[in-house]
Parts: structure tokens; C-alpha cells; sequence
């Protein structure tokens, strides 16, 4: 079976996952599921419509456009973001700091993303953009927020849209970067990264185990890996975020 967290398993945090894991698999062990012994970090982790899919935890783009009844939703795990429901998530957009102006300036320049089905990097600044009647044409494909942070910080681009719990692992772990960028803004709050499984038919067990293992989690773990807990968000939320078009 599959089981992974792979949206904010940066290598600074593995550990605290892991025993996150230890805590959840022992859990759904007693309650007699079977569970991996450690969470996959290989190509199988972002197999989210694979029929041995035990959980992992997937963005609301895909969770709208391609995974919504192919999966079950588990829940949302809570991060405790200022300015978010319990469960909600929102971008900050980032330009270099010694660059002056508002959001709304740096419309006509290059937005970085990190991929074209990432609701954080692209959806979001496209969402925030149409607000405003305007829209990002001019786009640079990272593959990873930190790539993305990373490319207004050198110069290759002019905004980037950051999901704000990876900025909050950009502004610890890299540093070098984020001491070069700025928040300009920030958007709205929409559903955060929804835990999901193929194993319908345990998806309570699975969030009540989720539960409990956020709660039995060392202090320090709990700290590094951000966690409040596991909330439920319905799936009519995720569906109602609008999805801009690429082109």
C-alpha cells in the first residue's frame, strides 16, 4: 500500500514526518488496517489515483479538476496560518525587496510557478489577478515553490505565488532567499492540501488516526511540522475555487 506526505516533506522536516507516520501507522494497526512501515519518497508517492492508495495528501487543483470521485477525502490537516480558517491556506506574493511598488505593478511582468495544476503558485495569482480585472501573461515554469522564490530572487522573475505554509519552510530553511524577497500582498483563503485515500470505506478511522497522532506528537514535532490538528473541509469547497485557464 501507499502512504505519503509528500506536499511539505522538505529533507529539514523528514524525521518529524516520519514519526508522525510511526504514530498514525501503529494506529491503524490496532485498528486493524494494514499500514506501510514508512512513508514512500519514490515516484509512488504521487500516485493519488492508485487503487492501493492507503493516504496521502494532494493539492485542491488536482483534488478539483482530476481526483474529485476517483478519491475520498480524509480531511485537511491544520497548519494554524494567521488570517485562514482552521484547514484554509492562502498565497503570499513575493517580489525582491528592493523592489518598490504594489502587487498590481508587477502584473505586466513574469510570474514564476511552480506548475500549471498547483492551485498556491498558479491558481491563486490568477484568481487574486482577475479580481483586480487583470491576468498574468507572461509565465515561468519552476516545478517548486522554492524554485519559483528562488527565480524573483535572481532576477528571472518579477512575482511568484508561495503557499504560505511553504513560505514559512522558505523563510527557515532558505534564508538566502527570502532575506532578497518582500510579501506584497496576500490572496484569499481557500481549502488547504486535503488528505485523500482509495480506501473509502476507512476514511473515518483514517482521520480519527490522523488525530491522534498529531496529538501524541512530541512537542517539538509538532512545532517543526506546524501542526493544530486535522479538520474536515467538504469537497463542495475545493470544487468551488475557481480554476483559471492556462492560456
Amino acid at each position: 500500500m501507499i502512504a505519503s506526505l509528500p506536499m511539505y516533506d522538505w529533507p529539514e522536516v523528514q524525521a518529524a514526518h516520519d514519526r508522525l507516520w510511526a504514530g498514525l501507522r501503529d494506529r491503524l494497526r490496532a485498528g486493524r488496517l494494514p499500514a506501510p512501515d514508512a512513508l514512500s519518497r519514490d515516484g509512488r508517492a504521487f500516485e493519488w489515483t492508485a487503487p492501493d492508495l492507503l493516504l496521502s495528501q494532494t493539492c485542491g487543483f488536482p483534488y478539483r479538476t482530476a481526483l474529485h470521485g476517483k478519491v475520498t477525502l480524509v480531511g485537511t490537516p491544520d497548519y494554524g496560518l494567521d488570517g485562514a480558517p482552521p484547514g484554509y491556506y492562502h498565497s503570499v506574493l513575493v517580489v525582491r525587496a528592493d523592489r518598490a511598488g504594489e502587487w498590481r505593478d508587477f502584473i505586466g511582468g513574469t510570474l514564476a510557478i511552480n506548475s500549471y495544476d498547483s492551485q498556491s503558485g498558479w491558481a491563486a495569482a490568477q484568481n487574486h489577478a482577475a479580481e483586480a480585472g487583470r491576468r498574468f501573461d507572461r509565465i515561468l515554469v519552476t516545478g517548486a515553490h522554492i524554485g519559483s522564490a528562488a527565480a524573483v530572487a535572481d532576477g528571472r522573475a518579477d512575482i511568484a505565488a508561495i503557499d504560505a505554509m511553504t513560505w514559512r519552510l522558505v523563510e527557515q530553511y532558505r534564508p538566502a532567499v527570502a532575506d532578497r524577497l518582500r510579501i506584497c500582498t496576500r490572496t484569499g483563503p481557500t481549502p488547504g492540501l486535503p488528505l485523500i485515500t482509495a480506501c473509502a470505506d476507512q476514511a473515518d478511522l483514517l482521520h480519527t488516526a490522523f488525530a491522534g497522532a498529531v496529538a501524541d506528537l512530541a512537542p517539538d514535532d509538532r512545532k517543526t511540522l506546524r501542526l493544530r490538528g486535522i479538520v474536515r473541509i467538504p469537497a463542495e469547497a475545493y470544487l468551488a475555487v475557481p480554476t483559471p485557464a492556462e492560456t
